[in-house]
């Protein structure tokens, strides 16, 4: 199991405690754009599947499609997040946050639509019906209050879940997501 870090350092839009893995899957954000949402998303691939590098695979548009059943079926899809959160811990960033991942698809927040532009999207390894790991929640909190830090508009009422900005099309992070205690360790992290 990872240990979790006291503190969070970023070095650019990289934090300095993730395993680098950089995605193709990305692009510029509009100008004057800045991270103003945090989505949080949930994945695991195959489904109900942890461990292995698929996810890894997938971000990096290194997956092969005819490894598993289901994989047919998100067959071509280029997709990232800026950071991904394993059962055990461990970071793996896939695409600076000042840059624009390809984790929200099809969303709209507050009105505005293409979350991508003014969002950071985080993955939790997981489903949407098996609980997330102890050490996910207080590193997901580590991090939120690093990125809250260095980016202001990210504030607790602008972090939501994938199903928030696309609802009807995406359930994640699920019900098994405890939101009440993700924001009394926000509390703790001294974010409010």
């Amino acid at each position: 199991m990872a240990q979790v870090e006291r503190e969070y350092t970023l070095e650019g839009g990289w934090l300095r405690q993730a395993r680098r893995v950089p995605s193709p899957n990305f692009g510029v954000r509009p100008a004057a754009c800045i991270p103003e949402l945090l989505v949080i998303h949930n994945i695991s691939l195959p489904p109900g599947q942890f461990g292995g590098n698929s996810i890894e695979r997938l971000f990096t548009n290194c997956l092969d499609w005819d490894e598993h059943p289901f994989f047919t079926e998100i067959r071509g899809a280029q997709v990232s997040a800026h950071l991904l959160i394993e059962r055990s811990g461990q970071l793996v960033q896939f695409v600076d946050f000042g840059q624009r991942a390809w984790h929200a698809g099809l969303s709209s927040f507050d009105g505005r639509g293409n979350c991508n532009d003014y969002s950071i999207g985080i993955e939790l390894e997981g489903t949407d019906y098996i609980p997330f790991t102890d050490v996910q929640y207080t590193v997901l909190a580590a991090v939120t209050a690093l990125l809250q830090h260095r980016y202001p508009a990210i504030g607790n009422d602008r972090i939501v879940g994938h199903s928030d900005i696309a609802p009807g099309r995406k359930t994640d992070p699920g019900p098994c997501f405890d939101w009440a205690r993700y924001r009394r360790l926000l509390v703790q992290q001294g974010v409010s």
